[in-house]
């Protein structure tokens, strides 16, 4: 079943020192992890700040996106387009929800094998709007300090 928030999952997903973190600094980086997620569900439909996910990002940051069905040619993003693109999800996007399925901390890098739902706010090829659309991601995360500097996402969508 679907969290209904990353904010309800248990801190850092049920992970501690041993198990997916080696460290207190990983498990750290796990916890943020989590909460930058909150912060993108809570963003979506109005309920939280619309940009509160990028508080997460470095002023470098960099995102990839990897082709997908969406993006066919994949894209390569720094901060503003990382805004850019958040405001235009949001003209699409009712809401939207992450599942953890795994999530792993190595050094500066977080692994997270999610199952994300969006709840359009428009049709989107046979998903009418309200309808639910799923994909399975893979995401890593690099940080430098507290802030992401470099993500990429393999992005696996549902047919639609």
């Amino acid at each position: 079943m679907i969290a209904r928030s990353a904010a309800d999952a248990p801190p850092s997903f049920g992970i501690t020192v041993g198990t997916g973190a080696a460290t207190d600094r990983e498990l750290a980086l796990l916890e943020l992890a989590r909460r930058y997620l909150a912060a993108i569900e809570a963003g979506t439909g109005g309920g939280g700040a619309p940009d509160g996910a990028l508080a997460f990002y470095h002023p470098d940051v960099v995102q990839e996106e990897l082709p997908n069905r969406l993006v066919p040619t994949g894209a390569r993003r720094d901060l503003a387009a990382l805004r850019e693109a958040g405001a235009r999800g949001r003209q699409v996007l009712r809401a939207q929800r992450y599942e953890v399925r795994s999530a792993l901390a190595a050094g500066d890098r977080v692994a997270l094998e999610l199952v994300w739902v969006g709840t359009l706010a428009v049709p989107l090829g046979t998903i009418p709007a309200g309808g639910e659309m799923r994909a399975h991601f893979g995401v890593f995360l690099d940080y430098r300090g507290d802030l992401i500097v470099g993500q990429r996402n393999y992005d696996c969508f549902e047919l639609f």
